[in-house]
């Protein structure tokens, strides 16, 4: 199900953008944005066609359908030991807006925000967009790790928020329940807000258990948001849908009305919601078979790039993405455009610009696409130095 066969490059060639085929030149094989090479479920297709077939796209409620917060919940409850009620949640137009309108809602010009380093662009980026100032607490590249003495000396009156992204993107790393419950104690003895972006809690490796933030300590649920999207596991990133999740009901009414979720002036394409809850409902054992191709990928990019003596790979506990240290003493910088002339295979640096300052000396590697397509591009590479 998952081989170049099963792979339509015209249709990526045409559609898949974001630094991927339909913006590059041909023969160049993207291993860049997180988003996988592969047509969505049938399930999910079949789901939207059914759901229009009566001619009418109507006004859904603006919080989002009944049925695709219950399917959100039901997910997060089965799968993550989560608490949600379906009133727990609000349809987004993605998970990296939730992460905006969270930045918003919980931020002033001038308050602060702790966020892990490294990490996604975005959480930089939300922070800044609501006038919020970033404080970086770095995470150990190898491990994953938080330097918890670092995250509490960042503490300040003007300190609101803790953002963490877990699973980990670029680091793969899957915090424990014990980790999430420090992060919950520190939070709670500040005052503090929490955003968990857990866009990435389906793709988990080795059958390793997950907790959704909240579900760690009644601290937890008091006081944090958690954004969820379909774009990784599901492969439906142009459909633009995501959700909001807050256990505390007054907390999340406050947060939809001033995000303007009340109105038309916001909201979510019915059709997207639709194929979000197709998704979670139908959809899952196209998503387990994913998974395992996922895993054998992984094993695969690990061994490959573990004897190249080029860089030394992460083995990522979820997530599919690798973030390899450099070893020719290139810069991130320097090592991708090498590989993009040379190699003609485009792949992200490990540059302040994408996931901060410690990212620095490595590279991100997306292998959500075909063994044949990954192993060619990885061995060239290899073989381009």
């Amino acid at each position: 199900m998952f081989t170049n066969n099963d792979i339509n490059f015209e249709a990526l060639k045409r559609k898949a953008y974001n630094g991927r085929w339909a913006t590059l030149e041909d023969g160049i094989i993207p291993l860049t944005a997180a988003d996988p090479d592969f047509r969505t479920a049938p399930e999910i297709e079949q789901g939207i066609i059914e759901y229009i077939k009566d001619g009418y796209l109507s006004y859904g409620p603006f919080s989002g359908i009944p049925e695709f917060k219950k399917s959100v919940a039901d997910h997060f409850n089965q799968e993550k030991h989560g608490s949600f009620a379906p009133e727990n949640v609000l349809a987004v137009n993605s998970a990296a807006q939730g992460m905006f309108l969270i930045a918003k809602y919980v931020l002033s010009p001038g308050d602060e925000a702790i966020i892990l380093d490294p990490v996604d662009f975005l959480f930089k980026k939300s922070v800044e967009t609501s006038g919020g100032t970033v404080k970086l607490c770095p995470v150990n590249t190898q491990t994953g790790e938080i330097d918890f003495e670092k995250l509490v000396s960042l503490i300040n009156s003007n300190t609101k928020l803790i953002s963490i992204c877990n699973p980990h993107n670029p680091l793969g790393k899957v915090y424990s329940k014990e980790v999430l419950k420090k992060v919950s104690e520190i939070a709670a003895v500040h005052d503090l807000w929490v955003m968990s972006d857990e866009i990435w809690s389906d793709i988990i490796y080795d059958n390793r258990d997950f907790y959704t933030y909240s579900s760690v300590s009644e601290e937890a649920k008091r006081k944090s948001f958690t954004v969820y999207g379909f774009s990784k596991s599901f492969g439906i990133a142009g459909l633009r849908i995501g959700a909001v999740l807050c256990n505390d009901q007054e907390i999340l009414e406050d947060f939809t009305e001033k995000s303007n979720f009340n109105s038309t002036i916001e909201g979510v394409s019915t059709l997207s919601q639709i194929a979000g809850s197709v998704a979670l409902e139908k959809a899952k054992p196209w998503y387990k078979e994913f998974l395992s191709h996922l895993q054998q990928n992984r094993d695969l990019a690990f061994r490959l790039l573990n004897g190249s003596g080029l860089v030394t790979p992460n083995l990522p506990e979820a997530t599919f993405v690798l973030f390899p240290k450099i070893e020719n003493g290139m810069s991130s910088d320097q090592f991708a455009q090498h590989v993009l002339q040379h190699g003609k295979v485009a792949i992200v640096p490990g540059s302040e610009r994408w996931f901060g300052k410690g990212a620095e000396g490595h590279i991100r590697i997306c292998f959500s696409t075909s063994q044949e397509i990954l192993e060619e591009g990885l061995n060239r590479i290899i073989t381009s130095f």
